[in-house]
């Protein structure tokens, strides 16, 4: 669902811009005021793992459309809304500036569509309360495939929403609402039982590592370690290995564009654009996760891997630099108790 910058006006870019570092904003104070050393590497590993499994689109039967995975429900599962949502922040950057997937100018769309609603939405209004008498696998999975179902139609919505107040009038509102629901409704329910797999396993591994189980888990069977190097090695594997099987079919919103416009690319010209699309042609050296001029396996693989170690390196450096600069307040705080 990574909106192009042909989609949006600079106007509202910089409206979801500014949406969206509010919430980055509260998310860092909030991570700042945590005392979890556990959560520096299990975002930095979660970060590559989202990263390697947004790259493995599969096919929606009968449609001939695709999707992925957004991640946030994932992520905020594991690391609570504020870490998942600068998890999810790091990823979204990285495909951005580095594998030019989504646009630069509507990055502020897509951090709110695709990590705003899944970190906050799905894990205040769905998993915490599922969760609040102790985790089961059946609760696990009914909060996954709803939240994710949920989350995804409220991205889904807000890019069309975000396309009506750019007024681009190749995609008619209501048309465009209708084509894009049912449609990531589908993605919504395979994402849920992805990521109910992935989160009934460490449920198994390691149980407190879930968000607002607290006390009622149980033992795990692995140790930490152990369950971040299990998780890493997926990573690698998704990344490196099953992306080049992805599906080839376009994804939800290229193929509602395609139903509703008869092209998945707008075009749009301006000052705006052309600055943002600079920036991101200086950064991509692996656009499209390939090798430039090239379409061979290799640069596929390579785009898995590397991405999945920068993500790990960004995360985990941000993560480390706001653990370093906490608020000395609340150290002084907890040392008068």
């Amino acid at each position: 669902m990574h909106m192009a910058d042909a989609l949006i006006v600079p106007a509202v870019a910089g409206t979801m811009y500014a949406a969206s570092t509010i919430a980055a904003g509260v998310s860092v104070r909030e991570v700042k005021l945590e005392n979890n050393p556990k959560k520096i590497p299990l975002m930095g590993v979660m970060g590559a793992f989202v990263f390697a499994t947004q790259m493995l689109n599969f096919t929606i039967p009968g449609t001939g459309s695709s999707g992925h995975l957004c991640g946030g429900m994932m992520l905020s599962a594991l690391l609570g809304p504020f870490a998942g949502f600068l998890t999810m922040i790091g990823v979204l950057l990285v495909q951005c500036l580095f594998f030019a997937d989504g646009g630069l100018l509507a990055l502020g769309c897509n951090v709110w569509n695709m990590a705003f609603y899944g970190c906050f939405i799905g894990s205040f209004l769905i998993w915490r309360p599922m969760m609040k008498k102790g985790a089961t696998k059946g609760k696990i999975i009914a909060a996954s495939v709803i939240g994710c179902v949920v989350t995804l139609q409220l991205g889904a919505f807000s890019v069309c929403l975000e396309t009506l107040a750019s007024g681009v009038t190749e995609l008619p509102f209501s048309v465009f609402l209708a084509t894009m629901q049912p449609i990531h409704l589908a993605i919504g329910a395979v994402e849920g039982l992805i990521t109910a797999a992935v989160l009934c396993f460490v449920h198994e591994a390691r149980p407190e590592l879930l968000w607002g189980v607290g006390e009622t888990a149980g033992e795990g069977r692995l140790t930490f370690k152990k369950t971040l190097g299990v998780l890493a090695i997926f990573a690698a594997i998704f990344g490196g290995i099953v992306s080049l099987f992805a599906s080839a079919f376009p994804d939800g919103l290229e193929w509602s564009m395609e139903k509703v416009a008869g092209t998945s690319e707008l075009e749009a010209t301006g000052g705006a654009y052309d600055f943002f699309a600079s920036i991101q042609e200086a950064t991509s050296f692996l656009p499209d996760y390939a090798f430039k001029n090239s379409d061979t396996a290799a640069g596929t693989s390579f785009s898995g891997i590397i991405g999945g170690l920068i993500v790990v390196v960004l995360c985990v450096g941000v993560a480390s630099l706001l653990k370093f600069f906490k608020n000395t307040k609340v150290e002084e705080a907890k040392a008068d108790e």
